[in-house]
């Protein structure tokens, strides 16, 4: 009974295709994350030159 059991377990295969999407999505993540701190920097020394001059 035990070999049996043994014998019937399936292992499971790897996905690349949602490895791939999965990098996609970190990817335009960390894309829209530096465009938008790229932003918030460009607004604050907007700001702030025009505060001094």
């Amino acid at each position: 009974m035990t070999r049996k059991a043994a014998a019937e377990i399936v292992v499971p295969t790897q996905r690349h295709r949602s490895d791939l999407l999965g990098i996609a999505y970190l990817g335009t993540i960390a894309i829209v994350m530096l465009a938008w701190i790229a932003g918030l920097v460009w607004a604050a020394i907007a700001f702030f030159s025009w505060l001094v001059s």
